[in-house]
């Protein structure tokens, strides 16, 4: 398995298809198979040079126990990480949910990296969790059921690969990773690279994700009537044409 070095730490990526490059960051919790199980890859790779990361705490990707790994900026640079190793010096850049938080991460602190910004069910505002979210990993039953319960994502929806895929996380990793978001609101009137949001109009993060599009200058929105956090990334169908489209309109990104 291929991987970048970003601060000591062993990032997973793996490459699909010819083209411009275009970065795929996935959510908390998921892994880069979750791009493929949903279809996105095949879809995408005829057109770009696919390149799937594992996050940091994730997947194929080193797991630190340790809170202070996982500093949004820690993130970012991982990604430019992986551009790196590739010797790319600007990419697409495409993430759901945590990944589209990194997506502005990549707005603050790696800004040159990048062409153009997707962002699908992710905003920059901060977040507190809440005390009995705060847990240490050693329940995965329970840290699946907070998670899932703050989200609004129905486990009995997730297909089979995926809920393998999720209890097969390093729950202690994992605790880690997640806790309060520190604001990064900051960056949206800088972001001047072309950027698209979606979100679904059931999805919890529904008015943090269109306010942010309001502040961002120029930036497309889509909205996706009856989906919620986990259909917003699953029903790849509804989201690809607009997302291809947008990466064709925008090619070299902001140049």
């Amino acid at each position: 398995m291929p991987f970048a070095r970003s601060a000591g730490y062993a990032i997973h990526y793996e490459v699909e298809g010819e083209g411009p490059p275009l970065v795929l960051q996935h959510g908390f919790s998921g892994t880069l198979k979750r791009w493929i199980w949903s279809g996105y890859v095949d879809a995408l790779k005829s057109r770009f040079k696919v390149i799937l990361v594992d996050a940091r705490g994730h997947g194929g990707s080193d797991k630190p126990h340790d809170p202070d790994a996982y500093t949004i900026e820690a993130q970012a640079s991982d990604i430019a990480a992986v551009l790196d190793g590739l010797g790319i010096e600007r990419a697409h850049y495409w993430g759901f949910s945590m990944g589209g938080r990194i997506a502005f991460a990549m707005a603050k602190y790696q800004c040159s990296r990048v062409r153009t910004l997707v962002i699908g069910g992710g905003h920059p505002y901060s977040r507190k969790l809440p005390d009995e979210d705060r847990l240490d990993g050693s329940d995965p039953e329970l840290f699946v059921k907070r998670l899932y319960r703050r989200t609004g994502i129905d486990l009995d929806k997730l297909p089979s690969e995926m809920r393998d895929e999720l209890f097969a996380n390093d729950f202690h990793a994992l605790a880690a990773v997640q806790g309060d978001w520190p604001s990064l609101e900051d960056v949206l009137p800088t972001m001047k690279m072309p950027c698209l949001l979606y979100v679904g109009d059931a999805d919890p993060y529904f008015a943090k994700v269109t306010q942010c599009a309001e502040k961002i200058p120029g930036a497309q929105i889509f909205v996706l009537p009856g989906l919620d956090h986990g259909t917003g990334f699953r029903e790849s169908a509804l989201v690809l044409p607009r997302v291809i489209l947008f990466l064709e309109e925008h090619p070299k990104g902001g140049d």
